[in-house]
């Protein structure tokens, strides 16, 4: 027997060990949500399904017993199990009075948190491996697939998509991280309010504060008058944080007020409002490594990190491209007033090709060639660098940040260096291409 992909919530004040468990979670096919807090827990069981809460016993404020027992009350089917550091007799005797089914002591292995678990777990959760697999092609709020990989995903936007948790997407260039967000509000249950979408990296870090807290008139030259800002904008919606990894340390901790304290305060404002607001980030750098090198605020990475959502790359699914290739072909051809459609070999051609710039590049590609292209779409309409497969007996494999490195490399030779062409068709901003170009 296998368990279905249960939500377990972990509350824990000590960052590493909430990664820690959700990699061995996520290594048995479960959904982690995570809250450095008691309060941020509460939260988070207000507004998600969660099937098995997990928490530690010692934690500032509000400790791990008052959670077990606010959850006892309000929530008395959820089963508990405790872990902790600090293990004493009268601990463990209050968690199984508070209703625990477990008491873990750190360090445990990842077998003895397992077994933990499905002692836990209500048998409810549990089903055949063999359940059937979806196989029909897949249109989900534009996401488009009916791969596994595909199937995960759109099963973790149904999981988040009627709470407001914080969302933290994570993924290469061209993966649809905004598609992802847009789905995550427009198929839940605040759909009928604001979706913001905010290019962290596209706003000058002068004013990025200012526009998206707001300011009041006389904060700063040239402020003429009251202003609300992207947040008070999205109010009872959510607020999309594209390339949050750009966003300055002084906006990073106004951010951070956000999530603790769910108010926003205008620039050059001494009185806060309360705001109610779902936050969905998204980066294609990795905040991980930001955080340890200190150009990225460790508390707000892990609040930001409460759901995690990783975009597949497009060669992690290939067996996708014949239905993204098809929907392009009806976007542009519409366009163009053409009806066009791919040969065979083109389309073997593409499946074989690697995607460094991912779904994007795919639909630039298609949309070049419906321009170049009468009826059908033939190998020779396709760029010259799709035609050169890689063999992978001679040729040694390049890493991920080499192949993308090649790639800008092409598009800017394409576009004669052009840097605001070349952004415009990797559909990035002057200042991420700058950063890469750097790097």
């Amino acid at each position: 027997m296998a368990y279905k992909k249960a939500n377990i919530l972990i509350v824990d004040d000590d960052y590493d060990m909430l990664e820690l468990i959700q990699r061995q979670l996520q290594e048995q096919n479960f959904h982690a949500y995570k809250a450095a807090s008691v309060v941020e827990a509460i939260s988070i069981l207000k507004y998600s399904s969660i099937n098995l809460l997990i928490t530690d016993l010692k934690m500032p404020e509000v400790n791990g017993i008052e959670l077990l027992k606010y959850v006892k009350d309000h929530y008395p089917k959820l089963p508990k199990l405790v872990i902790t550091g600090f293990p004493s007799l009268d601990g463990a005797l209050q968690a199984m009075k508070s209703g625990a089914l477990d008491y873990l002591t750190k360090p445990f292995t990842k077998e003895e948190l397992k077994k933990a678990i499905t002692k836990s777990l209500p048998s409810s959760l549990q089903q055949s491996k063999t359940q059937a697999k979806r196989t029909e092609s897949i249109s989900y709020a534009g996401i488009i697939g009916n791969s596994e990989p595909m199937e995960k995903l759109i099963d973790l936007i149904e999981r988040v998509k009627n709470n407001r948790a914080t969302v933290l997407i994570q993924g290469e260039s061209g993966t649809g991280k905004e598609l992802i967000a847009r789905a995550i509000h427009y198929k839940g249950s605040f759909a009928a309010q604001p979706f913001i979408a905010v290019n962290c990296g596209g706003i000058p870090e002068d004013l990025l504060e200012s526009e998206l807290f707001g300011y009041k008139k006389g904060a700063f030259t040239g402020a003429n008058e009251n202003r609300q800002g992207f947040f008070q904008a999205a109010a009872g919606g959510t607020i999309f944080l594209d390339e949050i990894g750009n966003a300055p340390l002084n906006v990073q901790t106004r951010l951070l007020r956000v999530l603790q304290e769910k108010e926003v305060r205008r620039v050059g404002e001494q009185k806060s409002e309360k705001i109610e607001v779902r936050i969905v980030a998204a980066t294609n750098s990795n905040l991980y490594k930001m955080v340890k090198s200190g150009k990225f605020r460790e508390d707000l990475y892990y609040r930001l990190n409460v759901v995690n959502i990783e975009t597949p790359s497009l060669r992690d699914h290939k067996s996708d491209i014949p239905l993204l290739a098809e929907n392009f072909l009806r976007k542009y051809g519409s366009e163009y007033g053409k009806r066009v459609k791919l040969t065979e070999k083109a389309t073997d051609l593409l499946q074989r090709y690697n995607w460094p710039g991912n779904v994007r590049e795919l639909e630039n590609i298609i949309q070049r060639a419906i321009i170049l292209s009468d009826n059908e779409i033939t190998t020779d309409q396709l760029p010259e660098h799709l035609k050169y497969s890689i063999s992978t007996t001679n040729t040694p494999l390049k890493s991920l940040l080499e192949t993308e490195k090649d790639y800008i490399k092409q598009v800017l030779a394409h576009t004669n260096q052009n840097k605001s062409k070349a952004a415009e068709i990797l559909q990035i901003d002057r200042k991420t291409l700058r950063n890469k170009l750097k790097d």
